[in-house]
């Protein structure tokens, strides 16, 4: 288990890929506020 494994976070870094033993944080879209409808009298 080394630099050419894959399954592992060495292997992982080295070979410069993400998955499960070195999850990929990635930034959510935010959601924009959506202004209410304003109720007409």
């Amino acid at each position: 288990m080394g630099k050419g494994d894959k399954k592992t976070k060495k292997g992982k870094i080295s070979q410069g890929s993400f998955g499960v033993s070195r999850p990929h944080n990635v930034k959510k879209a935010t959601p924009t506020a959506t202004p209410k409808d304003k109720k007409t009298k």
